[in-house]
């Protein structure tokens, strides 16, 4: 909860800095733009809370920083 609030806060933040500046905004600027970057922030959150609930099952078998 506090993450998405602090995240709508930054957002809007850094429009409105955009904005009193004359900064173009690190945004899209149609919709399709936006929806486009909503589903794919989307797209990795899903696939990051998937994963961290199936473990690799060939977790066993990387050689990892070691080598070994």
């Amino acid at each position: 909860m506090i993450r998405t609030v602090s995240g709508f806060v930054v957002a809007f933040g850094l429009g409105a800095v955009c904005r009193a500046f004359g900064i173009p905004s690190p945004a899209p600027p149609v919709l399709s733009g936006a929806l486009l970057v909503v589903a794919m922030s989307a797209g990795y959150v899903a696939t990051d809370r998937w994963a961290a609930l199936h473990p690799a099952k060939n977790r066993d078998n990387c050689a990892g920083p070691s080598g070994r």
